[in-house]
């Protein structure tokens, strides 16, 4: 049987998703059998994954090596290393990893049973 999304419940999502809390996460919280897939597919189809057309990523301090460098936000990278226009997505992390909720959804992927 397919859950019901409520308004109530669609707004908890919005909430929850905007404070980068991780899907799996929301799913517990929103309870009723709701899993991360469905919390995935809902925030997609209410656009809560989309960015802004004119959101660059976060710029960096040209004085800063790759190894020094301490970024307070996601570490995600843009384009190639080599050249000066590499930067890095600098949303905020979700707490304890080093990537917005966004980049974490595609760094942290369970094995597929087969």
């Amino acid at each position: 049987m397919a859950f019901k999304w409520t308004e109530v419940k669609v707004k908890k999502l919005a909430k929850l998703w905007n404070k980068n809390i991780p899907a799996r996460e929301i799913a517990e919280k929103l309870g009723e059998g709701i899993t991360r897939n469905a919390v995935i597919g809902k925030a997609n189809r209410l656009g809560l994954n989309e960015t802004k057309k004119d959101s660059k990523p976060s710029e960096i301090n040209n004085s800063d090596t790759m190894f020094d460098l301490k970024i307070k936000g996601c570490r995600w990278p843009f384009g190639d290393p080599g050249t000066e226009e590499f930067r890095f997505c600098g949303k905020p992390q979700v707490l304890g990893k080093p990537y917005c909720a966004e980049h974490c959804m595609l760094a942290y992927r369970k094995k597929e049973l087969k």
